[in-house]
């Protein structure tokens, strides 16, 4: 796992990656696992997650995965966005989903990391 703080209009914001094909969050312990080891080393509450890092069964929603995982981001007021390309899905439930994250102010699906970072440091 890859952490790097950055800071932007004076808040700080953790970009998470990892090496090539390794997943980081793969249910909802690893992901509370993740949430804690970023918190305690950076103390961000504003969290940059690759796609990469993300098992694929948090994007068939009838896993329950993503619901899941993202609920335990907003328990402990954790605001997410997760960077990638997310065109190749074509479930609509998905896409409505993704839309609707987008139209909240917790958790978002962005194309690049700098506008995930852009984001996460606009958010109060």
């Amino acid at each position: 796992m890859i952490i790097t703080k950055v800071e932007v209009d004076g808040k700080y914001v953790a970009v998470v990656s990892g090496s090539e094909n390794e997943i980081l969050i793969e249910n909802v312990q690893s992901a509370l696992d993740l949430m804690a080891t970023v918190r305690y080393e950076t103390d961000c509450d504003r969290i940059v997650l690759h796609k990469s890092i993300l098992s694929e069964s948090f994007f068939d929603l009838k896993t329950r995965l993503a619901g899941d995982i993202l609920q335990k981001f907003i328990n402990y007021y954790v605001k997410v966005a997760i960077v990638g390309d997310f065109t190749a899905y074509t479930s609509k439930s998905l896409k409505d989903f993704i839309y609707e994250c987008n139209n909240g102010k917790d958790i978002f699906f962005l194309p690049t990391e700098q506008q995930a970072i852009e984001k996460l440091g606009s958010l109060k």
